[in-house]
C-alpha cells in the first residue's frame, strides 16, 4: 500500500494518490470511501493499472485530517499500512486510516 502526496504551491489543496498492490486485493473491484466523499457507497473507484495495482488521485484541503478506507467488492474493507495514523470509526469495533495534509 502507498500514499503519495504532492502539495500545490498555486492552491492550499494536495494531489493524494492512494495505491494497492494486487496482492492486497482479494476481489475485483476496489473503491476508496471516506470523509471527502461523505463515505458515500459509490466510492471512488481505484483503476486497475498494467502492473497490477489498483490507483487513483483525489485532491484534499491542505491543513486537515481526512479518514478513509478501501472497500473491495462491496464486502471487505481494508486500511491502507501507509496511513499516517488510525483512528477509531466510531460505527464498529473497527479503525479508519488517516491521510494528515
Amino acid at each position: 500500500m502507498a500514499l503519495a502526496k504532492q502539495f500545490l504551491k498555486s492552491k492550499p489543496v494536495c494531489k493524494v494518490t492512494f495505491e494497492l498492490a494486487p496482492e492486497q486485493v482479494s476481489g475485483n473491484q476496489v473503491l476508496l470511501l471516506g470523509d471527502f466523499n461523505n463515505w458515500d457507497s459509490e466510492g471512488t473507484q481505484l483503476k486497475k493499472q498494467k502492473n497490477g495495482n489498483y490507483k487513483t488521485t483525489i485532491e484534499l484541503p491542505v491543513g486537515t485530517e481526512t479518514q478513509f478506507r478501501y472497500l473491495v467488492d462491496g464486502q471487505n474493507w481494508i486500511n491502507d499500512d501507509a496511513a499516517d495514523k488510525y483512528v477509531p470509526s466510531g460505527v464498529s469495533a473497527d479503525f479508519n486510516s488517516v491521510v494528515a495534509l
